[in-house]
């Protein structure tokens, strides 16, 4: 029995259905285990990210029709709140936009003497969009986006009231005489994270802004729902906001990609599989799971779910739902410490 919650269902590809028929016969090849060995019960709770959801909400269903008497539950508040729930012991299994915090929440584990496995499992090019009828904007820099969407544009209601700041900080510095409205995620998602570590941090530092932050402005309309954000920058046609490239992939009728270089000159690159895949999209990130080390021992449902997840069938799922494929070596790097069982994260 699986229990989906948000969006983990409805972002579920038609290709996730004949994946499911292949994981359900035992198809997987090389590398990891199927799932389909002996059958067993017991309950795995899955919760953080919403980027991730969709991959695990997707896996949990392959590995259902195989283990039907696993109840599965998988949702995506966000990653801080995912990780807030794993470090107090209430979640198996946390996902994760970006790496676990080394200020908060590994001091967090620690203090409730949770340890983890860190397995990375794929890769996502946090994408901006705009309205799918915005013909205004064709690319955007880092130096534009810390322009309309970093501490100093506060309270900019236009796209050019951005333009004085744009010029300053590298940007074009010409941008629309209309309304900016910007809807993205909140502060409880690793997704607001890594877009505010990826672009705007370090030119916020270097205007002055601390260290500490805040990096990304805080007057915009923030929600935790990916298709919510979907909707409001489909709503308005001259919006800005940022989702993971799965949602947009979702919805490329409604909503349009901005093509993004690093600084100016560099040259526009569209977020698509293979400029993710090959490193040449600036805002990429890698997506994580993060397991409950003790729980493994405890529970044959967690330990097989996993399995499931790492083998072929499971990493498939990564690229049916709109995400980036591991390369190979990578694929092994995570399979090699989840055999292992290592604890701890590898992450920079």
């Amino acid at each position: 029995m699986t229990t989906l919650h948000g969006k983990g269902l409805r972002l579920l590809l038609a290709g996730t259905a004949l994946a499911l028929v292949s994981a359900a016969c035992g198809g997987s090849s090389s590398g990891g285990t199927s799932g389909g060995g002996e059958e067993v019960s017991g309950s795995v709770k899955v919760s953080g990210s919403s980027t991730v959801e969709p991959i695990s909400a997707a896996n949990a269903e392959k590995f259902s029709s195989i283990n039907p008497e696993v109840q599965m539950s998988v949702d995506g508040p966000g990653t801080g709140d995912g990780f807030e729930l794993f470090c107090d012991g209430e979640t198996d299994v946390s996902d994760a936009s970006r790496p676990i915090d080394p200020e908060e929440e590994i001091p967090a584990c620690e203090k409730n003497g949770i340890e983890y496995i860190e397995l990375k499992v794929g890769i996502d090019g946090i994408t901006v969009l705009t309205s799918h009828d915005n013909d205004q904007i064709e690319c955007l820099s880092f130096q534009d986006l810390y322009a309309l969407l970093g501490p100093e544009s506060e309270g900019f209601s236009e796209w050019s009231q951005a333009n004085d700041l744009g010029t300053k900080v590298g940007g074009s510095g010409d941008y629309p005489d209309a309304p900016l409205e910007i809807t993205a995620p909140g502060e409880e998602s690793g997704t607001y994270d890594s877009f505010a570590e990826l672009v705007l941090e370090d030119i916020a530092v270097e205007q002055g802004i601390s260290e500490d932050g805040p990096f990304v402005r805080s007057d915009y309309q923030a929600s935790a729902d990916d298709n919510v954000i979907i909707q409001g920058i489909a709503e308005n046609v001259t919006s800005l906001g940022w989702v993971g490239f799965a949602y947009y992939e979702q919805n490329t009728e409604t909503v349009k990609a901005l093509p993004i270089e690093e600084s100016e000159g560099d040259g526009c690159v569209e977020p698509t599989f293979e400029s993710i895949a090959a490193g040449e999209y600036p805002i990429a990130r890698d997506l994580y799971i993060y397991v409950n080390a003790a729980k493994v021992g405890s529970n044959p449902a967690l330990e097989a779910y996993i399995d499931f997840y790492l083998s072929d069938d499971g990493l498939a799922t990564v690229s049916e739902v709109g995400y980036v494929d591991l390369p190979e070596e990578s694929i092994e790097e995570s399979r090699t410490v989840w055999e292992s069982k290592e604890t701890g994260t590898r992450a920079e």
